[in-house]
């Protein structure tokens, strides 16, 4: 399986965690099998490239997206390609992806999704 956290560098398991998802200059993809961690930039439409962030993910074999929170369409987008999104991701890819495993993070729903753009203090979107 393999695990997917936006980031803000190429840090690996050390990397920062990136709270906006889809503008997050890179992704992190770690191989829970192998315990292979990789750094990939986002080449997404948001970043100048082609293609949503969904999309570039599913192409890189990603099962699971652990972010700080994402809006409603986006979660709907990544179920689409058969990625499941948790929510609640902050600090490190390590602290992210060790609260994960603990069970920490919350699957992303319509409940606990940001409604767009008009952000409030609780969510990380």
């Amino acid at each position: 399986m393999k695990v997917s956290i936006p980031t803000k560098d190429e840090n690996g398991m050390e990397g920062v965690v990136e709270p906006h998802f889809g503008k997050a200059p890179t992704y992190t993809i770690i191989d829970t099998e192998t315990n292979q961690v990789t750094v990939i930039p986002n080449t997404s439409e948001h970043m100048g490239g082609t293609g949503l962030p969904p999309e570039y993910l599913h192409e890189n074999g990603v099962d699971i997206m652990l972010c700080g929170g994402l809006g409603f369409k986006a979660v709907n987008m990544f179920e689409s390609y058969g990625i499941k999104v948790f929510v609640g991701a902050g600090g490190t890819v390590r602290d992210t992806f060790e609260a994960w495993k603990a069970g920490k993070l919350q699957n992303a729903t319509a409940e606990n999704s940001c409604s767009e753009h008009g952000h409030d203090d609780h969510h990380q979107c």
